[in-house]
């Protein structure tokens, strides 16, 4: 009989976990807000951006997940 006890004797695996999560979280609070601000720049910032409304749009309208 094995002693299941020695399997979750690490806490490293569980402290990387949560670590990754957190991360994962900051970096989609930090793309939501990226992409509003990009839905408020008015069209002289776009265009000296060398962007198009359009490109502001589709990256504005991406969910906060997708890179």
């Amino acid at each position: 009989m094995t002693d299941i006890s020695l399997h979750y004797r690490s806490e490293v695996p569980l402290t990387a976990t949560v670590s990754a999560v957190g991360q994962l979280f900051a970096t989609w609070r930090q793309r939501a807000r990226e992409r509003q601000e990009l839905a408020t720049l008015d069209y002289r910032m776009i265009r000296d951006l060398g962007l198009s409304p359009g490109d502001i749009r589709f990256e504005a309208n991406k969910p906060f997940w997708r890179d």
